[in-house]
Parts: structure tokens; C-alpha cells; sequence
């Protein structure tokens, strides 16, 4: 395999591992992460399952950026191979960091959605927690990993082509139609064509 086409290759596994990374991050999100029970006024005691996509908004955020950087992927030069690096790592850390934040304080994390439900701020019982919010904690790392791995992978890549923009050749351009100086002409009276 030539070297062009490996860097082609690259370009494709790298947009490739985005975009299952984008898949797995906003997997994350959307089971249920705590149980708990609140009460209400009219059924008294209910049980109240709260989803990632309550808890942590920004997850599924991250998740649709990290997509459109395996996107950007096959379009960026140089300088913008280290943007799509520097955006898979802050989605990656926004993960981490919002899934540690409902780890550490999952009492916290639920109140909003409690008192939605319930109509009442007041939890009932223990907050439990699912594997789900570690899983997106893991999935976050994986996510830093990813930027750092396409930081060394893209070093063996090469620009994307120019095959589709003109360059202007200087014969065509010395003998190129001049749309004013047509019209000068045909104000003085001459026939341009």
C-alpha cells in the first residue's frame, strides 16, 4: 500500500473510531442511571427512574460533536487536525467530568428530576445507582484516549486534495475575456466580440 493511500486509510479509521466513539457516548446517556422514591401529595410513595439524558444534558452534546469531528476528520489540514483533537478531548472530558459530578453527589443529581415528577423536592428513599454513569465515566477516558491517539495517527497524514480547485493557468488568463474592459469597449463603440 502506498503512502497516500495509508493516509487515506487513516483518515478513514480515524473518522471511523469518531464516529462509534459519537455512538458510544450518547449510548451512555440515555439508560436509566438512579432509582429512587419520592413522594407525592396524591399517590403518596412513588418510584422515580431518572435517565442519563436528565442527569447530564451535555453528554448527548459532546456525543454529536464528537461526530462532527469524525466528520471534519477527512476535510482538515494541518493546523486542523490538532482542533479535532482539542474538541474529541474536551467532549471527552465534559463526559468524565459530568459523570464523576453525579457519581460523587447522586442525591443532587436527582433532586431536579424528582421534584419534576413529584411535584415536591423531597426524596423518599436511598438513591441508588445503575452501572450506566460509570460506564459513561469509562467511556469519557476512552474518549481522551481517542484524541490523543488521533494527535500521533494524524502525524502520517497527508493534506487533503486540491483535485477540485481551479488553479488559474497564466496562458488562460493572459487570454481571458475581461468583462470591463468588454464593456469599455462597447462604450466607445467597438464590438468586443
Amino acid at each position: 500500500m502506498s503512502d497516500p493511500a495509508r493516509a487515506r486509510a487513516g483518515r478513514g479509521r480515524a473518522a471511523g473510531v469518531l464516529v462509534v466513539l459519537a455512538g458510544l457516548t450518547a449510548l451512555t446517556a440515555v439508560p436509566v442511571w438512579f432509582t429512587t422514591s419520592g413522594t407525592t401529595a396524591l399517590e403518596g410513595t412513588v418510584q422515580i427512574a431518572v435517565r442519563g439524558t436528565d442527569v447530564a444534558p451535555a453528554i448527548l452534546a459532546a456525543a454529536v460533536a464528537i461526530l462532527a469531528a469524525g466528520a471534519a476528520t477527512g476535510l482538515v489540514g494541518r493546523a486542523g487536525r490538532w482542533v479535532v483533537a482539542l474538541v474529541v478531548a474536551a467532549c471527552g472530558g465534559l463526559v468524565v467530568a459530568t459523570a464523576a459530578s453525579a457519581l460523587a453527589d447522586p442525591a443532587a443529581a436527582v433532586a431536579s428530576e424528582v421534584a419534576t415528577q413529584t411535584g415536591v423536592g423531597h426524596l423518599a428513599g436511598p438513591v441508588t445507582a445503575t452501572p450506566w454513569p460509570t460506564i459513561a465515566l469509562v467511556v469519557g477516558v476512552v474518549d481522551l484516549v481517542a484524541a490523543v491517539w488521533l494527535v500521533v495517527a494524524s502525524r502520517r497524514w497527508n493534506v487533503p486534495t486540491r483535485r477540485y480547485q481551479a488553479t488559474p493557468d497564466p496562458a488562460a488568463l493572459a487570454t481571458a475575456p475581461d468583462e470591463r474592459a468588454d464593456w469599455d469597449a462597447l462604450s466607445r463603440g467597438d464590438d468586443p466580440s
